[in-house]
C-alpha cells in the first residue's frame, strides 16, 4: 500500500481513537451539557472524513472497504459546512452507533496493507 494511503488510514483510526478516549465514561447527559466536549468530538469526526476523502481519491479500493465510507465524507461536510444547525444529538448517535464499527474497519485495513 502506498504510504501516503496508510497515512490516511492511520489519520481515520488516531481520530477514532480519540473520541472513544474522548467520550469514556460520559453519558449523553454529560455529551450534551460540555461543550468542550462536544467540539473536541467534531473536530476527530472532521478529520476522519477529510482524511476518508482523501483516501478514497488516490486508494479508492481502501476507502471502499468501509462500509459507510460515504457517510463519514458526507458526515464531515456537514459538520464543516453546517456548524451553525449542529444537532448535537445527532453526533452523540453517531458515537453510539458507527464508532465502533470506524475502529474495527480502520484497524482491519492497516493489518491487510
Amino acid at each position: 500500500m502506498q504510504r501516503e494511503a496508510l497515512k490516511y488510514l492511520y489519520d481515520i483510526l488516531a481520530a477514532a481513537e480519540k473520541v472513544q478516549r474522548f467520550v469514556a465514561g460520559s453519558s449523553e447527559d454529560d455529551y450534551l451539557n460540555d461543550e468542550l466536549l462536544q467540539s473536541a468530538v467534531e473536530r476527530q469526526f472532521e478529520i476522519i472524513g477529510e482524511a476518508m476523502g482523501k483516501l478514497h481519491k488516490i486508494a479508492p479500493d481502501k476507502a471502499e472497504r468501509f462500509v459507510d465510507y460515504k457517510k463519514m465524507i458526507a458526515f464531515r461536510n456537514v459538520l464543516i459546512h453546517g456548524y451553525a444547525t449542529i444537532d448535537p444529538m445527532i453526533v452523540w448517535g453517531v458515537v453510539e452507533s458507527n464508532l465502533e464499527d470506524v475502529l474495527s474497519q480502520a484497524q482491519a485495513a492497516l493489518k491487510a496493507g
